[in-house]
């Protein structure tokens, strides 16, 4: 095989579509349609300007893919098989998105009640119209073991419970998987369930539902239901509670009727109380259900390692009491935890089925920084300078950009690929000094934000322990901001923009050869003011992706977003 096969992750979705591309194990690039199209969260629509981006990252055309690989999601219906005799059921089925109709894969093969994928699809029709190769081979990958397998792949454990769950995905909202002994056993969640009615037992519905009855939108604002809890009693957590259980297998069942009444449950509670304590009680909900989910699952399944992904593993106080309540080596949060990151559990799902688990395992790796988008490390600097409403004010990146932080200012930071996820990580991030409480109020009104979590902290690796709760087992979590930690006492003060009114905080560690610019920044403002912190937070104004291209951080720029922005070859600022 030439170089390697070329293989295409695809997830066309109600959200989160996105393209990721492997040459064998290597992973190429991936990216998020909201990043290309600007649009939050951007989905319901075939992926192209992804595939096209991902390809054109490699140097690749579509000639040269070797595989797709797609999720079990939206498929377009002129694709589908009309088969005699089998009912179209197109209320569940159907979807109608931009003057196109779209089908759930999972339904096509509840309809036909078989895996044969072949029958339900003209292949043929796809790969002609999106310009693949006649001889390119087509598959589709289950929702939750797409999301379970990066977070094995992408460590070198021997033994390990992967836990999976969200607001659902191929008639499931969890997932359950053993590692041991070179071997993944499902223990529920896999297509098992294809043929199945799909429960009403979503701790991520809840989530959304309460997100929602609180005025937020939902799939979107959850994270502000979660620094809202710390402010709030959770004096609705007895009559949330009574909806769910845990049996015996680790199962979570809920008593729900259906989601509608979900929804007007989470409407009504919002009706009586202040929505801090809503938030604190579906907060609780959740961390304690979780926590005797997966307590069960770890004393029928021993492990001493903690895979997680799905959207409700967002949740970063979710993560760190799954991480101290039980006796782990390490938890690790696969950083494109949303539906983004099937793309690549398709690819290494691929991957395993063509190799055998013997050769995947010995494949595995570090992920490193998800650091997958275009380079426009060559772009940057020629765009700002050509742009008349911005100047060049120094070529020394670090000083400058470090007096300017200590001095109060607010700046961007621009480098190198950008970040797959949800998470801004230092190649698309804003940066602030975290010495002053106000510095959050600052950011939120600059950005049109209204953030109840405090920003997060980003600290180099030789100082993370120092000031936070890092340990060996959520270490690997914070390089991705997947996790809260608690803050050393001496410290919150000092940095009181990042700290929680709980003493916590999400911190990123960032090391010198990861990220040669943000380090050598944190460096000399530790060397100006003592602190080896700084706030970072995603570089967008609220309901806006991630900053992208170099026309996009200019714009912030010229709009006062921000005050300044660093890039490897210098500081630029606005012209007065």
């Amino acid at each position: 095989m030439k170089n390697g096969e070329i293989i295409l992750g695809i997830h066309c979705g109600p959200h989160d579509s996105s393209a990721a591309l492997f040459r064998d194990y290597d992973l190429l690039a991936a990216i998020q349609l909201e990043r290309l199209t600007r649009k939050k969260g951007d989905g319901n629509t075939f992926p192209d300007a992804c595939i096209d981006e991902v390809l054109s990252i490699a140097g690749l055309t579509r000639h040269d893919v070797d595989a797709v690989i797609m999720s079990r999601m939206l498929f377009e219906a002129r694709y589908c098989r009309r088969v005699p005799g089998i009912g179209e059921r197109l209320a569940t089925m159907m979807r109608r998105s931009k003057g196109k109709y779209f089908r759930y894969v999972i339904g096509e093969i509840d309809r036909m009640h078989s895996h044969d994928y072949a029958a339900m699809f003209d292949f043929d029709a796809f790969r002609r119209d999106y310009g693949f190769r006649p001889d390119m081979h087509i598959g589709f990958a289950n929702h939750h073991e797409c999301h379970a397998l990066p977070t094995l792949f992408y460590s070198g454990w021997q033994d390990a419970l992967l836990v999976t769950a969200d607001g659902g995905g191929d008639k499931v909202n969890y997932s359950h998987r053993h590692f041991s002994n070179g071997e993944i056993k499902t223990i529920y969640g896999g297509n098992e369930t294809d043929f199945l009615l799909k429960p009403v037992d979503s701790l991520g519905r809840a989530y959304s539902a309460a997100t929602l009855a609180l005025g937020f939108r939902p799939n979107r604002h959850e994270g502000k239901l979660t620094g809202l809890a710390a402010f709030g009693n959770p004096v609705f957590y007895d009559k949330l509670a009574s909806f769910f259980d845990v049996d015996e297998s680790g199962r979570v069942h809920s008593r729900f009727r259906g989601y509608t009444h979900m929804k007007r449950t989470m409407a009504s509670l919002a009706k009586k109380g202040r929505r801090e304590d809503v938030a604190a009680s579906i907060q609780k909900v959740v961390e304690d259900v979780m926590l005797r989910s997966v307590g069960t699952l770890l004393k029928r399944y021993p492990s001493r390692n903690l895979g997680l992904a799905g959207g409700l593993f967002a949740n970063v106080k979710l993560n760190r009491l799954l991480a101290e309540s039980f006796a782990l080596d390490e938890i690790f949060v696969f950083p494109a935890m949303g539906d983004e990151g099937l793309t690549i559990g398709a690819a290494l799902l691929h991957l395993l089925e063509r190799d055998g688990m013997p050769a995947w395992l010995q494949h595995r790796r570090s992920l490193g920084p998800v650091l997958l988008g275009r380079d426009y490390t060559d772009a940057i600097d020629q765009s700002l300078a050509a742009n008349p409403l911005v100047r060049l004010v120094s070529e020394d990146p670090l000083n400058t950009a470090a007096d300017c932080l200590a001095a109060g200012e607010i700046g961007a930071i621009y480098t190198g690929r950008m970040e797959f996820g949800p998470r801004a990580l230092g190649a698309r991030s804003i940066l602030a000094n975290p010495s002053r409480r106000d510095t959050h109020d600052v950011l939120n009104e600059r950005l049109s934000r209204t953030e109840f979590m405090p920003f997060a902290p980003v600290v180099m690796a030789e100082k993370a322990a120092e000031v936070f709760d890092v340990t060996s087992v959520n270490a690997r979590a914070c390089d991705y901001m997947t996790i809260a930690t608690d803050v050393h006492e001496p410290w919150r003060k000092r940095i009181a923009a990042v700290v929680h009114v709980d003493g916590s905080a999400r911190p990123q560690i960032i090391r010198q050869a990861d990220n040669p610019l943000y380090h050598g920044i944190l460096q000399r403002f530790e060397a100006k003011t003592g602190l080896p912190v700084l706030v970072n937070t995603s570089f967008n104004v609220h309901e806006e992706p991630i900053v992208n291209t170099p026309a996009e951080c200019a714009r912030a720029l010229t709009d006062g977003r921000i005050d300044f922005v660093v890039t490897t070859k210098g500081v630029y600022q606005r012209v007065a």
